[in-house]
């Protein structure tokens, strides 16, 4: 079958037997700045907007660009975690970043949610439950 999409970027995607999902780095051609992230997708793209990538990946362009630059797309995820690259992109398209640090934000994150699960669940419960059988 084939389904119509939203039109925005001039490519088309063509469905393929197995998904992809994968850690991946890629290279910001813009900046040469390097960025990481997850690819999941289970397509294959290609068309005009294509001949316009923002990336190289493993030795190969990836991404694909609008006409006139104002979208962009690609199948690498996370690629904004990289608070050089964040900062970079948006100084690039006119906006201010911020000064976050996400690699500690998430640890804070995650150490406050451990330490809150702590003080108010059984954990040796939760381990009792967990544990193979």
């Amino acid at each position: 079958g084939e389904v119509k999409g939203l039109g925005l970027l001039n490519v088309e995607t063509r469905m393929q037997p197995e998904k992809r999902l994968r850690l991946s780095k890629a290279t910001h051609r813009a900046t040469g700045l390097d960025v990481s992230g997850y690819e999941i997708h289970i397509g294959e793209t290609d068309g005009p907007d294509c001949e316009r990538p923002w990336f190289d990946m493993s030795g190969r362009a990836e991404g694909a660009s609008s006409a006139d630059g104002r979208l962009r797309g690609r199948y690498l995820h996370g690629i904004f975690s990289s608070d050089a690259f964040r900062r970079a992109y948006l100084s690039e398209i006119g906006a201010t970043a911020g000064q976050i640090n996400f690699e500690a934000m998430i640890d804070d994150t995650l150490d406050a949610l451990a330490d809150h699960l702590a003080r108010h669940m059984d954990m040796d419960l939760v381990k009792d439950i967990a544990a193979p059988v």
